[in-house]
């Protein structure tokens, strides 16, 4: 008899997936649905519940049939990096404003990368700055302070 090998990190993120599509399918029948030509509140968070759970599904059948590899060490570097740099633009978008804010931001999680030189996350950081402002403060005209109170010249 073959004894059961799976892939564990893709049956951990398959379960994860249909448990959370699961939760918010249920949260949605709360509302109102509607039919398909009349869609209620409901209606669209439930498709997407269900996308997620058939996608789940998926996952987890096919963590079934392959062993995978044996899950690395935790990412320290990167948590450190990336879960701070939203935090952080969240608490500065209105002082120093959009570019700025968004600037400091890309360059903080531009670390998570041990690959990464000073040099090189400042040219991303700059780049993704001028692309965003462009699209939307300039191409999509969003009512936002490109430079706030703390960085007035």
């Amino acid at each position: 008899m073959k004894s059961i090998s799976f892939d564990t990190t893709n049956a951990i993120c398959g379960a994860l997936f249909v448990a959370t599509g699961a939760f918010f399918a249920i949260q949605s029948l709360g509302l109102d649905l509607g039919t398909a030509v009349r869609m209620g509140p409901g209606y669209f968070p439930l498709v997407l519940a269900a996308v997620l759970v058939l996608l789940g599904a998926i996952i987890f059948i096919q963590a079934l049939r392959v062993e995978g590899e044996p899950i690395d060490a935790f990412a320290w570097r990167g948590m450190l990096f990336i879960l701070p740099a939203p935090v952080f633009f969240g608490l500065t978008v209105r002082g120093l404003g959009f570019a700025p804010s968004l600037f400091l931001t890309a360059f903080i999680a531009c670390f998570a990368s041990q690959k990464m030189n000073v040099f090189l996350a400042i040219v991303l950081s700059l780049l993704l700055t001028i692309f965003s402002v462009g699209v939307f403060s300039y191409g999509l005209g969003l009512p936002f302070e490109r430079f706030g109170p703390w960085v007035r010249f």
